[in-house]
């Protein structure tokens, strides 16, 4: 399989890089944790402007119609700056709507394109994997105003669930598992802290109203479901990639008995173990993507539970080498490397754990 990105795929690498490497420069991100916004909404409007939100999008709602791998390439640039805008989850939520939502839902993601409203998911639920089948439940109404859909369950760890216009939910059905759109203001939402200082909350659902995208027959959870472990797993590739720039260039500079820490062997070889475990989280990350797109959904789900495994394994032992390399400076709240921890753990978490992870990959084989 050849990884090498092609000419539009290498472009907007390049858009993304250049747009996030200017507006998420370290005195911006600290200029934004001291304010105390959900996220950064100049940023937010300056991604929607270069085309990078809708460029995943369907044409007919103004996007570029790009798919996984190219979602990827975008969620790991912005991981690598760890961009504080609600990105990831946005990305995921517009490409389902667009496969699978109606003409009328497809039509409304313009809003999303131009940077205008947020979207997010509620993939996790409490005690379960990332993807299980939903524990939460849907069922049919009829009533004066025609038939629709009621929801009952709980879902956690939800993403700018506040700040969004809609939030994705699956939920399962008398025909299997459904995907719908709930509005924040029909669930109770209670804020939950989470270590990367973005604003996440537990969804409490109680006969909330839903509007479903396509069809209960798990089709639609499906194809959230892979593209959830693709944005996870591309972000956190790009986490891991900018904190081993930044270890990198410590080393590069930092002094010990008269010598840069770059020439001691013992160093040399711990930074060496951290973009080995960059490099085995990418070939599983662009495989599963490139998967993604081409409809092997069943090759793409093994692909993709590897690199969620590399993730809450050797990539989270690379960002506590990056740490440790650092000495003292990496416990430094105001030094730019917490963040790439925080992100790094976060999504270690989201992702379930090594023992999670590993019977994922043992159910699949």
């Amino acid at each position: 399989m050849d990884f090498t990105l092609d000419e539009t795929q290498a472009e907007l690498k390049e858009l993304a890089a250049g747009l996030f490497g200017r507006e998420a420069a370290q005195d911006r991100l600290a200029d934004h944790d001291r304010s105390g916004r959900p996220y950064d909404a100049a940023l937010w409007k300056a991604a929607a402007q270069a085309g990078l939100i809708g460029a995943c999008l369907p044409e007919d709602a103004g996007g570029a119609g790009l798919g996984a791998v190219e979602m990827a390439v975008i969620l790991r640039e912005a991981g690598a700056r760890v961009t504080p805008i609600p990105l990831q989850d946005g990305l995921v939520a517009g490409m389902v709507i667009g496969r699978h939502g109606t003409a009328e839902q497809r039509g409304a993601l313009g809003r999303l394109a131009e940077g205008e409203i947020v979207l997010t998911t509620a993939l996790l639920e409490p005690g379960q994997d990332l993807g299980a089948a939903p524990r939460t439940t849907a069922r049919r109404t009829s009533g004066a105003d025609g038939e629709g859909w009621l929801l009952s369950g709980r879902k956690t760890m939800v993403s700018y669930a506040a700040e969004s216009e809609a939030i994705l939910v699956p939920a399962r059905t008398d025909r299997g598992a459904g995907l719908f759109l709930v509005r924040p203001g029909a669930a109770e939402v209670r804020a939950v802290p989470a270590s990367t200082g973005e604003p996440t909350a537990a969804l409490i659902l109680q006969d909330v109203p839903g509007e479903p995208i396509g069809e209960p027959d798990g089709t639609a959870f499906g194809a959230l479901r892979l593209l959830s472990l693709v944005a996870l797993t591309a972000s956190a590739s790009g986490v891991l990639a900018g904190a081993l720039e930044l270890t990198t260039d410590h080393i590069r500079t930092r002094k010990q008995f008269d010598r840069v820490l770059a020439e001691f062997q013992a160093v040399t070889v711990q930074i060496a173990d951290v973009y080995i475990a960059g490099r085995a989280l990418d070939v599983a990350v662009w495989s599963g993507a490139w998967r993604v797109d081409q409809g092997l959904d069943e090759e793409a789900g093994l692909d993709l539970s590897v690199a969620a495994h590399t993730v809450a394994d050797s990539a989270l032992a690379a960002l506590y080498t990056c740490q440790h390399l650092h000495g003292g400076i990496g416990l430094d709240v105001t030094y730019p490397l917490h963040r790439y921890f925080a992100w790094g753990k976060h999504r270690a978490h989201l992702l379930g754990g090594i023992e999670a992870r590993l019977d994922t990959i043992g159910a699949l084989v």
